[in-house]
């Protein structure tokens, strides 16, 4: 998957957009790890029941120079995307994926827009 500056998970509310505004040290304070070849990477758990260890793996990776980013919510191996808004037994996890990212939207991380 190749870095986007915008993108839409299926059946999402929302299209993410990558913020023109985004600082390096807004990644950091957000708990963005920066890895081995510069990129940042936040990863989280979407869990039912908290730490429970019961979930989808919630990855958001943003190039090292702030202009791309890949989002993507898989399965325990990481090796399958799952749509976790086409069920409605999703809604716990639909509502923590919303609030995390309005939390990032709310940094000027991301823009949103609703779809």
């Amino acid at each position: 998957m190749a870095f986007e500056k915008s993108i839409h998970l299926a059946d999402c509310k929302y299209r993410y957009t990558i913020s023109s505004n985004v600082k390096k040290f807004t990644l950091r304070d957000t708990t963005f790890v920066q890895n081995k070849i510069g990129n940042y990477e936040l990863h989280r758990l979407l869990e039912k029941v908290p730490n429970s260890g019961e979930g989808f793996p919630l990855k958001i990776t943003i190039n090292k120079d702030l202009s791309g980013f890949k989002l993507s919510i898989t399965d325990k191996s990481g090796l399958r995307n799952i749509n976790i808004f086409k069920n409605e037994d999703h809604h716990i996890l639909q509502e923590k994926f919303y609030f995390l990212m309005q939390s990032l939207v709310d940094r000027q991380v991301f823009e949103q827009e609703e779809v």
